[in-house]
């Protein structure tokens, strides 16, 4: 089993990681959550086997310690937000096949204007962070079949992070925020961490179950951890441990 473990440094003009109990108006989190962490290392490395139309992963990254490089600073924004939804993948294939004819998402208007049953946009408030920069360090956790192939996961994620490379650009929550990376060398000094010491309570640990065995398994599974931030450090339980609370296998 990989034990190896990575540090990114990242930062970012806006950042915005919401609190799943605010419903309409986004509020973020003082700190990046780890499954938003997860996601920049997912953003520049992760694989997995296309099996019978599914893909099932090698393994998925398990965020150790986050490092707060900046205080936490909030700005107040509008964000124009589109109420639909998109469409199922197997619609999507279809667009992409030509066997159907693509039906786009219209940003503005509704029934009356459009002629459809679209919703249209919304306006929402946001209370995101700016000027964000974080210092994040995680390990490849591998599937239990694929665990032979750990040090090959490593030096491909190490090769990529060191050339600036992604597949997707990395962002801080929502897609219009991009996270900017760069690797830390083992034993490099960096940015003193800022001189945060705050308590935040149970925190979004994650939005899916890390042990799935196939993306196309994408029911909620809501897991939280009590937060703390001590001289600018959250560490970060491993989400087998009895620290992260999950809900029972099949409840969402």
């Amino acid at each position: 089993m990989s034990r190896r473990s990575h540090t990114l440094e990242v930062w970012g003009d806006l950042a915005c990681f919401s609190r799943p109990e605010n419903k309409v108006e986004r509020f973020s989190y003082p700190v990046i959550t780890p499954s938003a962490a997860r996601g920049i290392f997912d953003a520049i490395y992760w694989d997995g086997l296309r099996e019978g139309g599914a893909m099932k992963p090698y393994f998925h990254w398990q965020v150790e310690r986050i490092e707060v490089l900046e205080m936490p600073r909030y700005i107040a924004l509008r964000r124009n937000e589109v109420k639909d939804k998109a469409p199922s993948d197997r619609t999507i294939n279809a667009w992409i096949a030509g066997r159907s004819e693509p039906e786009p998402l219209w940003a503005d208007g509704g029934k009356d204007s459009l002629g459809t049953d679209q919703k249209g946009r919304t306006q929402r408030q946001t209370m995101a962070l700016k000027n964000v920069r974080y210092r994040i360090t995680a390990h490849v956790e591998p599937k239990p079949q694929f665990a032979r192939n750990a040090a090959k996961f490593d030096a491909q994620f190490e090769r990529r992070a060191r050339h600036g490379k992604c597949f997707q650009q990395p962002f801080f929550g929502c897609s219009e925020f991009p996270a900017f990376f760069e690797y830390v060398e083992p034993g490099a000094a960096g940015k003193p961490r800022a001189p945060l010491d705050q308590r935040l309570g149970w925190m979004l640990y994650d939005v899916f179950d890390l042990r799935r065995e196939s993306v196309r398994d994408d029911t909620p599974f809501i897991s939280l951890f009590e937060a703390v931030v001590k001289q600018g450090v959250l560490e970060v339980p491993p989400f087998a441990s009895d620290a992260v609370r999950k809900p029972e296998r099949g409840r969402t």
